[in-house]
């Protein structure tokens, strides 16, 4: 089986230019250079305070770090927050809507009810699991049924086995 390296420290770049990487070494070179050409050009006191401003910006940018980020990238975004236009809209639409309550005493009855139906099913069911003696109206009596209409509705069958049992009859006419 082949091994292969896995390449870790990614995040860090190669020193290329002596203890320098290309952007640290771009950042330093490009303002000194300038600086150089500009010693042709300006006013010795001039030039010192501009060679002194070029090159110390071009160090901060090559090595200082704000919040691990570089400090070069922290200008562009901050340029860039400047630069961009920002428009932030936001209105809470109105709206005008009539809320009608029809019966409010109606609805208000309801939940009066419905009140009374939750707490009578409450007191049911602490009566049937705490007293032993049986609660009276608690099963509503089931109209009685004459034994053929009883008879009509089931039918004993036999089943493979030889057992009997008793089945509903459905008939779908």
């Amino acid at each position: 089986m082949a091994r292969f390296s896995v390449p870790q420290f990614i995040d860090i770049e190669s020193k290329i230019v002596g203890p320098l990487t290309i952007k640290q070494f771009a950042f330093i070179a490009i303002p000194s250079l300038v600086s150089f050409l500009l010693f042709f050009v300006l006013n010795f006191v001039v030039w010192i305070v501009v060679a002194i401003v070029l090159v110390s910006g071009g160090i901060a940018f090559a090595f200082v770090k704000v919040g691990g980020r570089p400090l070069w990238v922290i200008l562009f975004k901050g340029l860039a927050f400047f630069w961009d236009p920002k428009l932030f809209l936001w209105k809470q639409a109105i709206v005008e809507k009539k809320i009608e309550v029809p019966d409010i005493q109606k609805k208000r009855h309801d939940l009066d009810r419905i009140a009374k139906e939750v707490s009578r099913l409450g007191a049911l069911w602490r009566d049937m699991n705490t007293k032993k003696n049986p609660i009276p109206k608690r099963e509503k009596s089931v109209p009685k049924k004459s034994l053929t209409e009883i008879q009509e509705q089931y039918q004993v069958i036999q089943k493979l086995s030889g057992e009997k049992a008793v089945a509903r009859r459905i008939d779908y006419r």
